[in-house]
């Protein structure tokens, strides 16, 4: 089977896509549910926004999917659960590939899966078991038809026990290539610390599309020139979750970014609906 029905529901039909991730609460981090402690709350805003998909759990994809009607967002589902995330680094590291996750994924008539690719200092063992969980998944939705979205993610030993993305441009690149050798249909990734270097990670991916993470909260005029610096770079789109759902103007964030994403506004178009009310 193929994966192309599947990505034409997750892409528009400019071949861009802006995925809203709301799957924070699987990481256990008490600050991630900043902004979505109402989850059917934060995704029926999202859902009167209209971004092309949302990023939720399994335990939470009927929020998007028992909606009625064809005029939705596509679902992206979580597929692994990780203790990485956190004010203090526990002791052993871990990312738990959830139960038969293609079979919720089809179960759910998601797009997409996504699944984790980490790459700690030291963590060989977290690095080992992700490589494992990638290798347990990629036959069944290449069997099956379901895009998986692996999402490499380089982190640092932080200031605080704990760890934080690196914006390493060459190291990002060196794993989103492995993403892709493992059998990727889509990346997920972090952009390097200068915005300008964001095509190096299109560059490693050889042709398969590259979607920017969003990661921590940011000034929004920031946000709207490293989103269209990506855009203009090669990326296929985007991935953020806290700088929509922790902005106290979720609905007009979203549509200034897909502004953005798929009419090629600049910042200060973008900053201009997002002041609309």
């Amino acid at each position: 089977m193929y994966t192309k029905p599947r990505l034409n529901r997750l892409f528009a039909s400019d071949g861009k896509c802006f995925d809203v991730a709301v799957d924070h609460g699987v990481f256990h981090n008490a600050e991630f549910l900043a902004g979505i402690e109402d989850l059917p709350r934060a995704v029926e805003t999202l859902l009167e926004a209209g971004p092309d998909a949302i990023q939720l759990g399994p335990g939470q994809a009927r929020l998007l999917q028992y909606r009625a009607g064809r005029e939705k967002p596509a679902l992206v589902l979580r597929g692994d659960s990780a203790n990485v995330y956190g004010p203090s680094r526990p002791r052993e590291l871990f990312c738990i590939l959830n139960a038969a996750p293609v079979e919720q994924a089809l179960r759910w008539d998601a797009a997409a899966l996504v699944i984790n690719l980490f790459h700690a200092p030291g963590q060989t063992g977290l690095y080992r078991q992700c490589q494992a969980n990638i290798a347990a998944v990629q036959p069944a939705c290449e069997r099956y038809g379901m895009p998986l979205m692996i999402e490499p993610l380089v982190l640092d030993e932080g200031r605080h026990d704990d760890y934080e993305s690196s914006a390493d441009g060459g190291r990002i690149a060196a794993l989103v290539r492995q993403a892709v050798e493992l059998g990727a249909d889509l990346i997920k990734c972090d952009p390097p610390a200068e915005a300008d270097e964001f095509h190096r990670l299109v560059e490693a991916a050889g042709g398969i599309p590259v979607l920017a993470r969003g990661g921590g909260r940011m000034n929004e005029l920031a946000v709207f020139e490293r989103t269209q610096a990506f855009i203009r770079l090669g990326a296929r789109g985007i991935v953020y979750g806290r700088n929509i759902i922790q902005h106290p103007r979720a609905r007009q964030m979203t549509r200034a970014l897909m502004a953005v994403v798929h009419a090629g506004a600049s910042p200060q178009e973008a900053a201009a609906i997002l002041s609309r009310s």
